[in-house]
């Protein structure tokens, strides 16, 4: 049986984590392959193909309302997944999403400009627009415009972080994408394995002894999402990279899980992001939840206790 560590952050920078427990989780296999679809039986209130701006056929949302209750609702918004190139708003939605209508969520999941359509930064404008839309039509879907929060897995993760963390900023707020004078701003975050400082992930697979991918090629999943290969644009590097944007004006709680075996993005991404979060929140509302042994996005990540355990963060944040 691998183990799941769940540690929380409670010393100052640069050292180790002052808590860990040890939680038995059964080998799974990876996630099923992507969807077109998602599965609705015995949804009563739905829609799936919402506008959120007009750039791109691709801007498109699907929103999910429990079936009692009025509202308004706190929301999750779901951002897939597919190295910034593939995947779509059903890409293992069906995991996530029934078990968080039942517990009182209303659950948005988002397509973006993948990179073969836009490069960087489309993806994070897209993101933000997103959730700038669902803001301002709140009261249209039932929706507590103070009660957001991001989910995101893989390249999902690193959206989830970056939106979460620039909230509060006009970063990545392209006007042309609409509501450009709504805010932003979110209330919780939630990172699966996403790949956060790009030009690190190579060595670290060095330092993990992990033949992983080439990050630094210029076919990589980075580099055709920023246009060029990686380590001849540091400047866009950074700029993709959330911990950038991190200032003592703080930013939401996060709760952040990576596989210590994970073969596409080293597990450090996450253990790092953690560390820089600090300069923003108390250690309190940051929580690390390393799986041992667990590959990317494995299917660990979405046992029922992990879902019940993501739940629980979401509503200690949103007041469910």
């Amino acid at each position: 049986m691998s183990q799941i560590r769940f540690r929380s952050l409670t010393l100052p920078k640069g050292d180790v984590f002052s808590k860990s427990k040890t939680v038995a989780a059964d080998p799974m296999p990876l996630l099923p392959p992507m969807s077109d679809t998602v599965d609705t039986t015995g949804l009563q209130r739905f829609w799936l193909d919402i506008p959120y701006a007009s750039i791109s056929e691709t801007q498109t949302l699907a929103l999910f309302l429990p079936n009692t209750g009025v509202g308004p609702f706190p929301l999750v918004i779901n951002i897939h997944g597919g190295g910034f190139a593939f995947g779509n708003k059903y890409m293992g939605l069906d995991d996530i999403l029934k078990p968080g209508l039942a517990k009182g969520f209303a659950i948005a999941s988002i397509n973006y400009r993948l990179s073969g359509e836009a490069k960087f930064p489309a993806a994070i404008e897209d993101t933000k627009a997103a959730i700038r839309f669902l803001r301002a039509n709140a009261s249209k879907y039932s929706l507590d415009p103070q009660r957001f929060a991001t989910w995101g897995q893989s390249a999902g993760g690193n959206l989830s972080a970056l939106a979460a963390i620039t909230g509060r900023m006009t970063v990545f707020t392209n006007p042309l994408l609409g509501n450009a004078n709504v805010s932003s701003q979110l209330s919780a975050a939630v990172d699966f394995c996403g790949p956060i400082d790009f030009l690190t992930m190579d060595d670290q697979y060095t330092i993990n002894g992990l033949d992983g991918q080439n990050h630094n090629s210029a076919d990589s999943f980075e580099s055709q999402y920023l246009g060029a290969p990686i380590q001849t644009v540091p400047w866009l590097a950074k700029e993709s990279n959330p911990q950038t944007y991190l200032t003592i004006d703080g930013c939401p709680p996060f709760l952040i899980e990576h596989g210590t075996k994970d073969e596409n993005i080293p597990y450090q991404q996450s253990v790092i992001l953690s560390e820089y979060l600090l300069t923003a929140l108390p250690p309190t509302e940051i929580n690390l939840r390393l799986l041992d042994g667990a590959t990317h996005c494995s299917a660990q990540f979405m046992t029922e206790e992990n879902i019940e355990f993501t739940y629980a963060f979401l509503a200690k944040y949103l007041q469910a």
